[in-house]
């Protein structure tokens, strides 16, 4: 099998000879810009760049040498834009890590260290601490009230740090075809594009949380036009992606955090009113216009809201949070295993990588491999991003791993494939 097989081959869960893996084929299933560079010097891979494309989660683009090195079966078929060198500038962050950051992204360092960044108009929208990892949002446009109408909707998302983004560049749709085609002809990977979709998240935005948590209460009216106006617009985007790329690329991937730590942000019966059923849209038009599968990126203790995100018609589930309450990995597979495929779930990224030994790493890594593995409906990943303070040989460890438990059972692999 080539990786786009054994990832197709997964996701329909048939065996395959291998566990397939991912690292940064979405901005959940990536790398801190700052374990990445030092993941680079620590295996001795000294040329090319560290590329923050997650400017504000402050991620790094695993370059080709890093996705050959370590076996990576998928990509994101947006990486072959900005490739160019004059597209990115250099810039040391402020703890003295030396990266690159795409032309369009201009943060400003105060006189205390820190990054600031913002809006055209002059509204500062979100901030980095000197010793912090990411930007973190300021600006909630909702936060006094919701508006009369959304006529102004576009721009005020533009004030929200995370729609940060390149403008779209001319003819985007039309390069975003051609370079989706290119990478499906040239490269045996599995491809992944971003949706953008996300309601819940978007009403957190605009919004904020604690006050759109209490808003499904008090406020239900309120909530649904925000959400009908918000899912008409993602909507829209939604149906250029299939028209354009559809049928090119394998994966189309949605967002919407629904749990934190010890569960859900709301019950089953508030999530079957408010956020359902778009989601039911939208996975029900890609699979009746394409031939791609949906993956949902839903952190957190979820185990509750699980049998509706499949009836929603998701196909995939990441990041599994394995470390949140509930998310037992045992129970996830026996009750859900032969029905939505786990993305994730194979290192607990905030307690183990971080804190472990490269041997212990293994060990764990192993362990969740054990779990997940037989039946396919399985692909390789940390519980999240690897986050800035994982020491590089642990991120050697788990992937080393890896590799090693699909050689240990290769014959098991190679007999049921």
């Amino acid at each position: 099998m080539n990786s786009r097989e054994r990832v197709i081959a997964a996701i329909s869960h048939k065996q395959s000879d291998k566990i397939p893996i991912d690292l940064g084929s979405t901005p959940s299933t990536g790398i801190s810009a700052i374990a990445y560079s030092r993941l680079k010097q620590c295996i001795g891979m000294n040329n090319g760049n560290t590329r923050v494309y997650d400017v504000i989660q402050q991620l790094a683009l695993p370059e080709k040498e890093i996705i050959e090195y370590f076996g990576i079966d998928v990509i994101d078929v947006s990486r072959l834009f900005n490739t160019r060198d004059r597209d990115w500038y250099d810039f040391t962050l402020p703890n003295g890590i030396s990266v690159q950051y795409p032309n369009w992204f201009r943060p400003v360092r105060t006189s205390q260290g820190s990054l600031e960044l913002f809006h055209p108009d002059g509204t500062k929208i979100a901030k980095m601490s000197k010793n912090g990892f990411a930007f973190d949002q300021i600006v909630f446009p909702y936060q006094d009230g919701y508006p009369k109408d959304y006529l102004n909707l576009s721009n005020d998302m533009e004030k929200v740090a995370w729609s940060i983004r390149s403008q779209e560049e001319k003819d985007y749709w039309k390069n975003l075809q051609e370079n989706t085609a290119f990478l499906r002809d040239t490269t045996d990977k599995a491809l992944i594009v971003g949706s953008g979709c996300k309601l819940f998240e978007w009403g957190t935005y605009l919004r904020r949380i604690d006050k759109l948590l209490t808003d499904f209460i008090r406020d239900r009216r309120n909530v649904k036009r925000l959400f009908d106006a918000i899912f008409m617009k993602q909507m829209e985007h939604l149906k250029k992606i299939c028209k354009s790329i559809g049928n090119l690329v394998n994966i189309i991937r949605f967002t919407d955090d629904l749990g934190e730590n010890n569960g859900p942000f709301m019950s089953p019966k508030i999530y079957r009113e408010f956020i359902k059923p778009y989601h039911t849209e939208w996975c029900e038009y890609v699979h009746k216009n394409t031939s791609a599968f949906t993956f949902l990126h839903c952190c957190g203790s979820i185990l509750p809201l699980i049998p509706d995100l499949i009836d929603a018609g998701f196909d995939i589930l990441n990041p599994v949070q394995i470390n949140a309450k509930n998310m037992n990995p045992k129970q996830l597979k026996e009750e859900f295993g032969d029905e939505i495929t786990f993305w994730g779930g194979g290192a607990d990224s905030r307690h183990v990588l971080t804190r472990k030994k490269p041997e212990e790493i293994k060990k764990h890594v192993k362990e969740l491999l054990e779990i997940f593995f037989a039946g396919g409906g399985y692909v390789w990943n940390t519980v999240h991003n690897i986050l800035p303070d994982v020491p590089p040989e642990n991120i050697i460890a788990m992937f080393n791993a890896v590799k090693e438990f699909n050689e240990e059972k290769k014959g098991y692999l190679n007999e049921v494939h």
